[in-house]
């Protein structure tokens, strides 16, 4: 295994990252950041979330930012508002012992003249969701001409989010000999497209072996019934959890709803997240469960993105996700921290072949319960 040191990461960030108990990278980090170091260059990194990409190009880029230039030198773009703060909070504290970098997260769903107020500081590396960076450009109160690194997180979901015209309009307004450095679990047709467009045909590509993102102490279950019956175990399984909290996941944002709301009448402190919520609703749920008051959140995928919080113990797969890539990233919510956890499917048995095809493809072991 790799050390950061030997990967070329300098005394101070390595200082920091051993201060949030990161010793040793991951496979994503080992093969992206002694190239992006050495390089200014496209890059295609192909991985799945849980991988730790943020460390992966948020080390190199820290390291090319000339901290006493005060102008925005590095654009990441990111589908979420969770995402946005989560990615500034990791490199602030990659930040702690080396020269001051100043980072601003930018999202719909908080005041636009706060943001922009916060923009007039010294900001050299700017986060921020397609949309509102839209808002900004519009309004001129924000300047790429200077941006040498633009980084597209989460490239896949940005697209299926709807955000194609957003990105075109923000690559076409970076600088074309700025480096693009692509991060996505998969690669769609739309994205391919994107990537021809605007990166060098010579890209530097990475893939990460799928088996790398499993969290060896989460303990995966499933639990065969009807489908009319599911509920029913649904709540016997949180009922045998007690006190513990866990996030339960369905896969439209209807089913969120009606969920929540019919286990809300079993007397379960629960709550929704989803697509239709705004950010203030949103926000209100995310307080209420970071606090204890809400016990079981029932979220959509995309509406989980970003969400990071510690001491959950299981995950409900109510409903399984179209995607296998959103196994990983829903299972990864419990057994952070060094906890064990569980993650359980309720499937009927049409969805036996799905269990089968995630337990190959991510070379994990379910136990039927």
């Amino acid at each position: 295994m790799e050390t950061f040191k030997k990967l070329g990461v300098n005394d101070n960030i390595i200082k920091a990252l051993l201060e949030n108990n990161i010793t040793k990278p991951t496979e994503i980090q080992e093969k992206a950041i002694p190239f992006l170091l050495k390089n200014h260059s496209d890059f295609i990194g192909q991985a799945q979330t849980g991988t730790g990409k943020t460390i992966a190009f948020g080390v190199p880029l820290l390291q090319k930012i000339q901290s006493d230039n005060n102008y925005v030198q590095a654009l990441i773009l990111s589908p979420t508002r969770e995402l946005c703060q989560q990615i500034a909070k990791e490199l602030f504290k990659m930040t702690k012992f080396t020269e001051k970098v100043f980072v601003e997260a930018v999202f719909g769903g908080e005041k636009i003249d706060i943001q922009i107020a916060r923009l007039r500081r010294p900001t050299q590396i700017v986060v921020a969701t397609p949309g509102r960076l839209i808002d900004l450009l519009q309004r001129k109160v924000i300047d790429l001409s200077q941006v040498e690194t633009l980084v597209l997180d989460e490239a896949d979901e940005m697209l299926s989010m709807g955000f194609k015209d957003e990105i075109d309009f923000i690559l076409s307004k970076v600088h074309a000999k700025s480096a693009k450095w692509l991060f996505s679990a998969t690669l769609p047709d739309a994205l391919k497209r994107l990537v021809e467009k605007y990166m060098s045909a010579n890209a530097h590509k990475i893939q990460v072996s799928k088996n790398e993102v499993v969290n060896s102490l989460i303990e995966h279950q499933f639990f065969v019934c009807e489908q009319k019956q599911k509920f029913d175990y649904v709540v016997e399984f949180l009922k045998a959890q007690g006190a513990a909290r866990g996030i339960v996941f369905c896969r439209t944002k209807n089913d969120a709803q009606l969920l929540a709301k019919k286990l809300l009448a079993k007397n379960f402190a629960s709550d929704a997240i989803h697509g239709d919520l705004d950010q203030r609703d949103r926000d209100k749920v995310m307080r209420a469960f970071k606090n204890h008051k809400v016990q079981i959140l029932v979220a959509t995928d995309i509406s989980a993105r970003g969400i990071d919080i510690e001491g959950l113990s299981y995950v409900v797969h109510y409903q399984l996700p179209d995607q296998i890539e959103y196994y990983t990233h829903r299972s990864g919510r419990t057994a952070r921290a060094g906890k064990r956890g569980i993650s359980i499917s309720f499937v009927t048995k049409e969805e036996m072949k799905n269990i089968k095809q995630i337990e190959q493809i991510l070379k994990i072991s379910f136990i039927k319960i």
